[in-house]
């Protein structure tokens, strides 16, 4: 057969990728393989430690500084409520003073050097005439929910409450909260005697000595009874101590020279 030999290369034109002109060779996926990832700037770790020792002293400044100024604020208003509720139960004195218990006594001027800050309270009122008209005492105790706190007048001579204020409270709304918000069961502590004895509602006999519980919140209304109950266990002995030493005139009675704290503590 006559002709040209045929060239095996003929017709073969260059390979995708590898021509004259060069280029990536495929990836095994047939397509060009992708850049390498660009590397990321590393942060030295003494910098991330100085950043977080700065935030962490600019938090630090703030909370202080918040804190200082709202503290006296604070202690200012828990005097003031202080205040407001000792003049509630003892029916509005003329003015208030504070009594420490300080190795079974009630003082109303420390020994020089004792602290204050954590010994128990009692508060006085006078009336005009200078005449001592009662005790404001205060005591806490848990309840059905939380520690229930209290506030009560009492006349130690006669052995009478002169009225009672929940002070704080978290018991259940519309049944434990009535401890301060039924006023027949508020005021059922004008005038009773201690110690008092808590009946059921509208079982009691008359006896001076009966406050009837609430319906419904019977372990808050004996949290209130066992506290007035409590306290004056312990101060009742200190209070009658009290008034004989004050009616002989003896040094450390004399309240009525004394203010209120104004440090905000209830003792």
């Amino acid at each position: 057969m006559s002709g040209h030999p045929i060239d095996p290369s003929e017709g073969k034109g260059p390979l995708a990728g590898t021509g004259a002109g060069g280029g990536s060779a495929p990836d095994a996926g047939g397509g060009p393989s992708a850049p390498p990832p660009l590397s990321a700037r590393e942060v030295p770790a003494w910098r991330l430690m100085l950043t977080l020792a700065v935030a962490g002293a600019l938090a630090g400044l703030v909370i202080v500084s918040v804190f200082g100024w709202a503290e006296p604020r604070i202690e200012a208003h828990r005097a003031e409520v202080l205040r407001a509720a000792i003049a509630e139960v003892l029916g509005q004195p003329e003015r208030s003073a504070t009594l420490f218990r300080y190795q079974d006594r009630l003082l109303a001027e420390l020994p020089a050097g004792v602290d204050s800050v954590d010994l128990d309270r009692v508060y006085v009122g006078v009336d005009t005439a200078g005449d001592r008209i009662g005790f404001a005492i205060t005591g806490e105790q848990p309840g059905y929910q939380d520690f229930v706190r209290i506030i009560f007048g009492y006349q130690a001579v006669s052995g009478e409450l002169r009225g009672m204020k929940v002070l704080e409270s978290k018991e259940t709304p519309g049944l434990g909260d009535k401890i301060e918000k039924d006023s027949a069961f508020v005021g059922a502590f004008v005038g009773v005697l201690a110690p008092i004895q808590g009946v059921k509602e509208g079982r009691g006999t008359g006896d001076p000595h009966e406050v009837d519980r609430i319906t419904g919140a019977t372990i808050s209304s004996r949290t209130v009874i066992a506290i007035i109950n409590d306290r004056l266990e312990v101060l009742g002995p200190l209070l009658d101590a009290y008034v004989a030493q004050d009616r002989a005139g003896e040094p450390g009675s004399e309240a009525e020279e004394s203010e209120l704290e104004e440090d905000g503590e209830t003792g």
